[in-house]
């Protein structure tokens, strides 16, 4: 646009000089001595421009050959830069087609030639990584380092997500507590230690980590909440293998109390303190937490509980029946605790009632034990196979023939006889 209004301006002015110098003809006389040189105004006019245009030209040869050199450089210096360009590139394309020895040759090649070579190192150590070259890579990256020291957190987290691919989780967890302390708010360093302690297993560290997690945005609430569960149950499973009764209720005491009445994890709790022998103790605990909310794994876990008082237990449960008389974990349940109580007629109501709902292997099992001990061998023995091809997901799950027997009131007289 410029050279457009340049070029404007000297047409413009060239006409306007003619069109004066035809409207105002006239001449120039020299005298030098005796001579007298007389020339039209028009031509030197038009002299004096071209000779102003010839020392112009010559000045601006003279300028660029002084500058000749420096302009030879910068073209070297940008052809330089295009080549490594082309060859980071390339080099990226062979990794990411995995020619993975093609491509850490290319990058190292390249490596010396160009002004940032720390993305050649990392896409060098990539490579050897993907190659089981751990001594490489780690050379690799230790040079990337050395060509830019201000990028330690991100060569760091290229080589804690190194690490942690080629299973060194020591190694990723040392790299990553540094990178920690570097950058104590970085997102990506804080999501790593989050995989890696997971992997781990180190439940503590999680559980200090994630309230900063929160805060940041780092993972959203649901995943938040998943980890949270996740890493308290893990404490209550380490906990019982201890056989520690004392650090088991320790554990589950360390949880925030919603998730004290949360239905899975406390079913795990209560199993492990039956594992240990205090099934009294996690009796009301179940008692209380479906007061409050209806869950079929703390019913089931409720019916396997041997409370200190088995008849009172069994009151408790019957209570339930209401809006639930076709459920057949609660009639299984029930089932299980007159068993305890010694009610074999009730038990078999019970039992043949859940199996009516819904075919499970647990209540064949408990019908097949009952029924041998009455002495009806052959039906014992139908419910125990029943109950294993269920178990090993050979049998066929039907649906019963009919709806549940209702078994909201206690059995006929009749039957609690037979018991």
């Amino acid at each position: 646009m410029k050279l457009l209004l340049i070029v404007l301006a000297a047409l413009v002015a060239a006409v306007a000089g003619a069109v004066f110098v035809l409207q105002h003809p006239g001449y120039v006389v020299i005298a030098l001595g005796h001579w007298r040189i007389e020339v039209a105004l028009s031509l030197v006019l038009v002299g004096l421009v071209a000779a102003f245009a010839v020392l112009y030209g010559l000045l601006r040869a003279v300028a660029g050959a002084r500058h000749l050199p420096a302009r030879v450089r910068g073209w070297q210096e940008r052809r330089r830069a295009a080549r490594t360009r082309a060859a980071l590139t390339r080099g990226l394309l062979q990794l990411a087609e995995g020619r993975w020895e093609e491509a850490e040759r290319t990058l190292l090649r390249s490596a010396a030639n160009t002004d940032a070579p720390v993305l050649h190192y990392l896409g060098a150590a990539r490579a050897a990584q993907l190659q089981g070259a751990g001594e490489r890579r780690d050379r690799y990256l230790a040079a990337a380092h050395e060509s830019m020291p201000e990028a330690d957190v991100a060569i760091g987290l290229t080589q804690a997500e190194l690490q942690m691919a080629a299973r060194q989780h020591e190694q990723a967890l040392a790299t990553l507590t540094h990178l920690r302390a570097l950058a104590p708010r970085h997102p990506q360093v804080l999501k790593l230690l989050t995989t890696l302690y997971v992997d781990l297993g180190e439940w503590d560290h999680l559980l200090d980590l994630l309230p900063q997690l929160r805060r940041r945005g780092v993972i959203d609430a649901e995943r938040a909440a998943e980890l949270e569960r996740r890493a308290y149950g893990a404490l209550i499973e380490a906990a019982a293998r201890s056989g520690d009764l004392a650090r088991l209720r320790a554990a589950r005491a360390r949880m925030p109390r919603r998730l004290q009445r949360d239905a899975e994890l406390l079913a795990a709790y209560v199993r492990r303190l039956r594992g240990l022998g205090a099934e009294a103790e996690a009796e009301p605990l179940v008692r209380e937490a479906l007061r409050h909310g209806w869950s079929e794994p703390l019913v089931e876990c409720y019916g396997t509980l041997a409370g200190s008082d088995p008849g009172r237990q069994l009151q408790y449960a019957e209570a339930w029946l209401p809006g639930h008389e076709r459920d057949p974990v609660l009639l299984l349940a029930l089932g299980r605790l007159c068993l305890r109580n010694r009610l074999w007629g009730k038990a078999r109501s019970y039992l043949e009632a859940s199996l009516g709902a819904a075919p499970t292997a647990a209540a064949h099992q408990e019908l097949g034990g009952l029924l041998e001990q009455l002495g009806e061998h052959e039906a014992a023995r139908t419910h125990f196979r029943k109950g294993l091809e269920l178990a090993v997901g050979t049998g066929p799950r039907l649906p019963g023939p009919g709806p549940a027997p209702a078994v909201s009131a206690p059995p006929p007289a009749g039957v609690r006889a037979a018991s």
